[in-house]
């Protein structure tokens, strides 16, 4: 390979032949097709993060809601509740689904379409995602 190289450098020819282009778009398709899949999985996961934080952000919120108030009854119309910056429905937002004198269900909302859940009733509190095994929601549905 290489002495033809050499020969061909020597007969003046230049550029590359129709085979070795094609072997290299090749081996860019192979590592194109490769890392895509692995890119998109790395986006949704990046969303869901977002949406991760802005529950917990908002579970912060309603917990000092319930500090001064000792219910979570009333939090959303709460003014420091609302403007914590990630009170809403819209993607990457989360709102209060339902609450209690000694609970609440938070519902943070991705733009991948996964939807994460902050439930707590009295001391326990469990965390659930909507579409396991994609983004950041695991197998179990729990994160």
């Amino acid at each position: 390979m290489v002495r033809k190289l050499q020969q061909r450098i020597g007969e003046g020819q230049r550029g590359f032949s129709l085979i070795e282009i094609l072997v290299v778009i090749l081996i860019i398709g192979v590592l194109a097709a490769i890392a895509l899949p692995a890119f998109l999985g790395q986006r949704s996961k990046g969303q869901d993060s977002s949406a991760k934080s802005a529950a917990r952000n908002l579970v912060s919120a309603i917990e000092s809601f319930y500090a001064t108030n000792k219910t979570y009854v009333g939090a959303a119309s709460d003014d420091d509740v609302q403007k914590s910056g990630v009170f809403g429905t819209g993607n990457d937002e989360a709102d209060i689904a339902s609450s209690s004198a000694t609970g609440f269900r938070i519902i943070g909302r991705s733009s991948s379409g996964n939807r994460f859940t902050i439930t707590k009733a009295g001391s326990t509190v469990t965390r659930t995602c909507t579409t396991t095994n994609t983004g950041a929601c695991p197998s179990g549905g729990s994160w």
